[in-house]
């Protein structure tokens, strides 16, 4: 017998029909011999309606009554699911977040799980009975008993928490789809339905704006080794496992507050190389990589940074022994890419670097935690130690630096993390987790295979970019820079320090772009345009009008291609690239909004990674 959460999403339990189908779901899965735990959202539109009534009272209501009002929105769901199945003849019971005891920060709108007090919650499984929890929700643990709320996609996060506190067998999470699809349906209707992905892939996709699954629950998902399933409510379909490495073993106390960073990692065996003043303009990173994917160069790190006037830097690492290789290509290519708009430079300049190392911080817990990476800059500052390039990702951020100073920064940022050497994060390779009660079916879908190199495409809209114009390129710098950031707790994405150094008044500057929430972008602009002339940085620059492409997969490691065919398919229809960033399994794009939608169609058909099956997404 298996012990199954279940949880489902607010389309799944929009209507009294739908209702009493779940209910019919949940019943036919007890009966198969299984106990289960059901987590459910608001009905429908339900939270959306709370919200306006809430609006219409006052134009900026006050959070702890905000999170009072919307907690009651799966009270509803969770009493009306337990009447369904006791109509049935099962046993059930409804249980509110505090009921069940999941037990938060005292904060609200936003909270994060401390722990789950569980001996309630069995007590009711082992008498034979669903408990339906309303998810979304759980109540502080200051002594105040506060009702708080998880944010967005948070009856996702109570489902995979309360699997991780349970040691379920496996948690199933009902939606609208049919399960993980390579993009948005909304846009490709031809994508297709994967059968499996890892935990460091779906974050990525998921932080990406692929609203299936919220980050926070997969984070939960990687580091306590949940198995998770993404299935729809509407068929009987095998659905998308989200499979991850068994975890080392972490305390279920502070479940989503623990150390948010697992590892630090090196490499000493890298060395960069720059393309500097290439034009702005459509194609030229295509060709650029296009011409190194012939010649079998395999890349690390690719950056390119915001445009100076009608030009672009665009660096890459490679490892040492293939060093000759790279720059041969890149000095063959430098005289084909020139800048007929600017009469002083005819070619773009190619600058090699020897003797660097890339060190890494790596865990799921840096999600939506803009201190992370503020704490790294700040470590290494510290250490007296310069970044020379960046590169970010959702369970990773990368920092170039010289090679004789990796030592140093390794040390400080294992003694500011609290990491031992030698220890491994919960997504580090190790034993294959699958569950236990998968049918020799779902045993194949859960088994490791050599991955496709790209699982998925996704587009986000919701971004700003911000450009720092002459930063002094001195260690302390991005510390200052992020820390502020953090301060005012908005998140980062992409970060790309240009390759290009200006010395102005005797100090060496360099220009740094990153993006942030739309949301975010003009409170950020304000905030750091005040303190520019105090830290003696140039202007700041916002443009909102811009959509983030990306592809995830991976098995990209090792495969020199996949980068100039993401680029080439952008050429292919005159989209210009503006930044570009990767880490090891993602590759992210910068490009004019108003091209985004393109963009993502074109980059999913250059992979074919659309299916013959059209899904449309349910009203």
């Amino acid at each position: 017998m298996a012990l199954i959460v279940q949880k489902y999403g607010g389309t799944s339990v929009g209507s009294v029909e739908r209702i009493q189908a779940v209910a019919q779901r949940v019943y036919k899965t007890v009966k198969a011999g299984n106990s289960i735990v059901v987590v459910v959202s608001a009905m429908g539109k339900t939270t959306d309606g709370l919200v306006k009534l809430a609006t219409e009272i006052s134009p900026n209501p006050n959070r702890r009554e905000m999170d009072m009002l919307l907690s009651t929105g799966e009270q509803v769901t969770i009493a009306l699911l337990s009447m369904a199945l006791q109509e049935l003849g099962q046993p059930a019971i409804s249980m509110t977040g505090a009921q069940v005891g999941i037990v938060t920060e005292a904060e609200y709108s936003r909270a994060r799980i401390l722990h789950i007090e569980t001996t309630r919650l069995t007590r009711h499984i082992n008498e034979g009975k669903v408990v339906v929890v309303a998810g979304f929700q759980g109540i502080s643990s200051a002594g105040e008993m506060e009702i708080t709320t998880l944010g967005r996609g948070g009856s996702d996060t109570s489902a995979v928490a309360i699997a991780a506190a349970l040691k379920a067998n496996f948690c199933e999470i009902y939606t609208d789809v049919p399960g993980i699809l390579t993009t948005d349906p909304r846009l490709v209707a031809e994508a297709q339905l994967m059968d499996a992905i890892t935990c460091d892939e779906m974050l990525e996709l998921a932080s990406l704006g692929a609203k299936v699954l919220h980050p926070r629950a997969v984070e939960i998902a990687r580091n306590y080794g949940v198995p998770l399933v993404v299935r729809s409510s509407w068929t009987d379909q095998p659905g998308t496992w989200v499979t991850s490495a068994k975890p080392q073993g972490r305390s279920l106390i502070n479940l989503e507050i623990a150390r948010p960073v697992d590892a630090v990692e090196f490499d000493t065996d890298q060395a960069k190389v720059a393309l500097l003043r290439v034009p702005d303009k459509p194609g030229v990173a295509a060709r650029l990589f296009g011409e190194i994917s012939r010649q079998k160069v395999d890349v690390d790190l690719i950056i390119q940074s915001v445009h100076d006037g009608n030009s672009n830097d665009i660096a890459f690492t490679v490892t040492t022994p293939i060093l000759k290789r790279a720059e041969a290509v890149a000095t063959a290519i430098a005289p084909a890419l020139r800048n007929q708009s600017n009469p002083k430079f005819d070619e773009a300049e190619v600058m090699v670097e020897h003797n660097i190392a890339k060190v890494s911080i790596a865990g799921a817990g840096m999600i939506g935690r803009p201190g992370v990476a503020a704490k790294m800059f700040a470590t290494l500052a510290e250490a007296g130690v310069n970044i020379q390039m960046i590169s970010t990702s959702e369970v990773k951020v990368s920092c170039v630096v010289d090679a004789n100073q990796c030592d140093r920064a390794v040390l400080a940022l294992r003694t500011a993390f609290e990491i031992e050497a030698g220890e491994q994060g919960a997504g580090s390779r190790g034993e294959f987790l699958t569950p236990n009660s998968c049918t020799d079916a779902i045993n194949r879908v859960c088994t490791p295979h050599s991955p496709p190199p790209v699982r998925g495409v996704a587009l986000d809209l919701n971004q700003a970019r911000l450009a720092i114009r002459q930063l002094p390129d001195c260690p302390g710098m991005a510390a200052k820079l992020f820390g502020l950031l953090a301060q005012h707790n908005i998140s980062v994405d992409m970060i790309i320090q240009s390759q290009r150094c200006r010395v102005i008044d005797g100090v060496p500057r360099r220009d740094i772009a990153f993006t942030v929430s739309r949301i975010d972008g003009e409170n950020a602009k304000k905030m750091l345009t005040q303190v520019a002339g105090e830290l003696g940085w140039g202007e700041v620059v916002l443009d909102s009008a811009i959509a983030k492409v990306s592809i995830v997969g991976a098995g990209m490691v090792g495969q020199p291609g996949i980068a100039a065919k993401m680029f080439e398919a952008l050429a292919q229809q005159q989209i210009n690239i503006q930044m570009i960033a990767t880490s090891e399994i993602k590759i992210s794009c910068v490009v004019a909004q108003e091209q985004g939608v393109k963009a993502l169609q074109a980059i999913h058909a250059a992979f074919e990674l659309a299916g013959s099956e059209k899904f449309v997404v349910p009203a």
